[in-house]
């Protein structure tokens, strides 16, 4: 598995500006607007991801100080459990290892988790939780060496993520997701019970009373082991009773939880509904003040991502995501979504909730796509084409308009640079993805020509391009610089015809000897 890192080299002449997120008609960095191009060249993913250097600066590609501008962590408040200094900043919490692991057929080993792990540490997530303790032996040993490799790795700004492990609200498994995570650095605890009466009923065999004592003894022995970051989830909190989650929660926050998740388990909700509950929640629970709000959507509907953003919108200051919106049934909420989403229009759409509205993460997303590559590797769950963000077409056109568009100017149909999430695009398809298929059009399959040094008249453009048509329209997935090569050389053959193949004959077979006339 390899990517493309070639125009990583074209920022050298870019000093430390803004980040690349957006072309140049919403940012003024040069980088952006990806004018320009350099001789590709590729490496192994692991280059990328597999380096354990601490460093908030250093990149395992060049020492260039411009280059190491995009590799640099990006500010972040102090961490303090059930409290973040600054109202606007959003703490992004992984689940990938524990959720995302649970889609069917996405086994994971221990190293290849511990390899996730470092790369989250990479792009920066403030939360990893690392797995389910008392699910397997394997479970326990793979969350534990997290904690205790990835979770002591300090980098130079004082960057270490919380390692959390999950565990239902019984003593057993909390003393396990404990003994799994104390080593780390910032160690958290998430347990959960469920809150909907069809879970109450069907699944517990619980009164309300005995769910709300049930999540209060947890939070307390949580505590009492040491644990001073305990997240509390109300399972199928978006189906729950909202009067009744004001009462189980003002309770676990008086025992000592410091993040409520809520969590749209089934993936039911709407935005604007899961973002009222959100609000419903802030504004009724005693005590919501003291604990910081999270959200946790699952895509039943494919809404998982919009409803984590109206959770911000609304107040929630740590979303749950994982890579590739990898997860149980239709998946989770995406993290590339959600934090390119918050990096695009963050600064100007989330105002109404705490703070200026002004909302940002510290992920780092030059890191994103290699990061998804390897989690599609190691999990065997490859992402659909047309996925937002890390899909293969993302950063691919090939209707003839928009091939035009984006030829003239990048930010006609981008409105974030391939770049900006790892994605080195360098100088293969003209710069600007452009795929030659049959809806291509004149200037995109001429501009190509005229980078592989083909100059020709317009007379023999229009040969080359008709016959590209009628190739095109038989050839599936488009067409390589081999194939235009190939048509130039047909074109010119035709006015110059010295032979032509009249008639072939071969015979073949698993015994005899092969012949052909």
């Amino acid at each position: 598995m390899r990517i493309s890192t070639a125009s990583i080299l074209a920022v050298a002449s870019t000093a430390a500006a803004t980040s690349a997120f957006t072309p140049t008609h919403l940012s003024g960095n040069a980088l952006v607007s990806r004018s320009t191009s350099v001789k590709s060249r590729s490496i192994s993913i692991s280059t990328l991801t597999s380096s354990s250097a601490l460093s908030s600066t250093t990149n395992p590609i060049s020492s260039d100080p411009a280059i190491q501008e995009l590799y640099k962590r990006k500010p972040r408040p102090e961490y303090i459990p059930g409290h973040i200094p600054d109202p606007d900043y959003v703490r992004i919490f992984d689940t990938t290892l524990r959720d995302g692991e649970q889609s069917p057929g996405a086994t994971l080993t221990s190293s290849e988790k511990l390899e996730i792990a470092r790369n989250l540490a990479k792009l920066g997530v403030d939360v990893i939780e690392a797995g389910f303790p008392i699910a397997s032996p394997d479970d326990f040993i793979a969350v534990k060496q997290i904690a205790d490799i990835v979770g002591n790795e300090v980098f130079e700004d004082g960057y270490v993520p919380v390692i959390a492990g999950l565990s239902r609200a019984n003593e057993k498994d909390i003393a396990r997701a404990w003994d799994a995570v104390k080593g780390a650095v910032r160690p958290r605890i998430h347990t959960f019970i469920a809150t909907s009466d069809i879970h109450m009923k069907s699944k517990l065999n619980k009164t309300p009373d005995q769910v709300v004592e049930i999540a209060v003894n947890a939070v307390t022995f949580a505590k009492s082991l040491g644990c001073n970051d305990i997240e509390f989830s109300p399972e199928d909190a978006g189906r729950s009773d909202p009067e009744f989650l004001y009462r189980v929660l003002e309770e676990v926050i008086k025992a000592g939880a410091t993040t409520l998740n809520i969590p749209d388990t089934t993936g039911w909700n709407m935005p604007w509904e899961f973002g009222e509950l959100i609000k419903k929640l802030r504004e009724n629970v005693p005590g919501a003040e003291n604990v910081v709000f999270s959200t946790h959507c699952q895509n039943d509907l494919g809404l998982a991502t919009a409803n984590s953003l109206a959770g911000a919108l609304n107040g929630a200051r740590q979303l749950e995501c994982t890579i590739n919106g990898i997860g149980e049934r239709a998946g989770n909420a995406s993290l590339e979504e959600v934090v390119m989403s918050l990096a695009l229009k963050g600064n100007e759409q989330f105002q109404g909730g705490p703070g200026t509205g002004k909302l940002y993460t510290a992920i780092n997303p030059v890191y994103i796509t290699p990061t998804s590559k390897m989690v599609a590797e190691y999990t065997g769950m490859k992402c659909q084409p047309h996925k937002a963000i890390v899909g293969a077409n993302a950063f691919q056109h090939e209707s003839g308009i928009h091939q035009d568009g984006m030829i003239k100017d990048k930010s006609t149909y981008e409105i974030m640079t391939p770049e900006s999430i790892g994605l080195m695009r360098g100088e293969s398809q003209s710069g600007a993805g452009i795929v030659l298929g049959k809806h291509s059009g004149r200037n995109a399959v001429g501009t190509r020509l005229r980078e592989l040094g083909y100059d020709l008249d317009i007379d023999k453009l229009n040969a080359v391009f008709a016959r590209f048509k009628e190739v095109a329209e038989k050839k599936k997935g488009g067409l390589d610089d081999d194939d235009l090569e190939s048509l130039v050389s047909d074109q010119a053959g035709s006015m110059n015809e010295l032979w032509r193949v009249t008639g072939l004959q071969a015979t073949t077979g698993m015994s005899g000897i092969p012949t052909a006339t």
